[in-house]
């Protein structure tokens, strides 16, 4: 799937007052319905709501795999915005544009085009029923993507992105790195240590939270047990109002002996054991964890989260090497990945697995949010 057409519509019965969004994904000549999107708001205006539909359609039309989306919507307001002739000024559309505006990086090309409502009907007609929904405090059955001609008594699955064939609803896990410790600014090995977030490491969780706070997706939070990540975990919880589920397998490797040395200190005081870990994934820091050993509890994690989660998606916030075990798993690469990606403090990568066992990496070390701090 190369190019779709996207719509989008969004309404409260008030403004504010009981709110809905509709999205709709078409192929290219319209004459296929490959995905259909729809969420009750509870209270919000119509602009909110509108800017919801926009993230829900984008959304999914990277879910059936849309490399060039031509958007499509009755909202002058939001499609001037996003095309980037009207600033955004209002506090509450900044975090929404926002969320679109990286949505759409993810796309070789999306355009932006206003029609009037009665050429918006299908998305439109989506958004009244999420609207009647919210009236009345019930719970919509869910919508799903059409990937091919079926019979009726088939079920309907959703393709994975990309080549690998899987099929059915993933597990999406949205991975987000703690904010700055002290041991992170000296750059020391820092695992089993319980530091707390410093005032920029707040800030970051924060800048976080202002992204992922206006996103309808996430159902669950989960999180390391260490300090750092239940502080950044709790910026998140606050915005989206969900509980933090503590997960100690998320817990960063036990570096033992390194803890707190930065790695020239480890290197110099253990320069053979220090080389050999760099070289061998089962050779252990002394007195602590190797990344087989890592591995192995990651993968047990993730089975867990994927049975418990099952296609939900979970924001997980721990620590780097269990997020880069996690992207290894989610592409079934070597053990070279650890050594040479790269995940900045606070950064937010996405990975999804499939009930059939296949999997894909949607997103990998985005920092866009964190723009602001620079």
């Amino acid at each position: 799937m190369t190019r779709v057409v996207a719509e989008a519509d969004g309404g409260s019965r008030g403004n504010p007052g009981p709110a809905g969004y509709g999205a709709v994904v078409f192929s290219a000549d319209r004459s296929e319905v490959l995905a259909e999107r729809r969420a009750a708001l509870g209270i919000a205006t119509n602009n909110v709501a509108e800017y919801n539909g926009l993230i829900a359609a984008l959304t999914a039309a990277a879910d059936v795999g849309a490399r060039e989306v031509d958007v499509r919507m009755d909202s002058k307001l939001v499609v001037e915005q996003m095309s980037g002739r009207w600033k955004v000024k209002h506090p509450d559309m900044i975090p929404l544009q926002r969320k679109a505006a990286e949505l759409a990086r993810r796309f070789d090309s999306v355009t932006y085009e206003w029609i009037p409502r009665a050429k918006n009907s299908h998305a439109d007609a989506l958004a009244n029923e999420a609207m009647d929904a919210a009236a009345e405090g019930v719970d919509l059955e869910p919508k799903t993507d059409t990937v091919a001609t079926a019979p009726a008594a088939a079920t309907t699955q959703t393709a994975s992105p990309g080549w690998t064939g899987a099929v059915g609803e993933p597990t999406r896990l949205l991975l987000l790195r703690h904010g700055q410790t002290a041991m992170s600014v000296d750059r020391r090995y820092s695992g089993r240590g319980n530091p707390d977030l410093t005032e920029l490491g707040r800030r970051q969780a924060h800048s976080a939270a202002s992204v992922l706070g206006s996103r309808t997706d996430i159902d669950a939070i989960v999180a390391s047990p260490l300090a750092r990540a239940q502080q950044t975990a709790a910026a998140t919880a606050g915005s989206l109002g969900l509980p933090v589920t503590t997960v100690d397998g998320l817990i960063e490797t036990d570096f033992g002996d390194w803890e707190g040395l930065t790695f020239g200190e480890a290197k110099e005081r253990y320069p053979e054991q220090h080389q050999a870990w760099l070289g061998n994934t089962s050779v252990a820091p002394p007195k602590g964890e190797s990344f087989d050993a890592v591995r192995l509890r990651i993968e047990a994690t993730r089975d867990q989260l994927l049975t418990e989660f099952a296609g939900k998606t979970v924001l997980v916030v721990t620590h780097v090497t269990p997020i880069k075990m996690l992207l290894q798993l989610a592409l079934d690469v070597g053990p070279s990945l650890l050594y040479r990606l790269h995940l900045d403090l606070a950064s937010l990568s996405i990975a999804e697995f499939y009930p059939d066992g296949g999997a894909s990496v949607k997103l990998v070390n985005d920092t866009s949010h964190l723009a602001s701090l620079a």
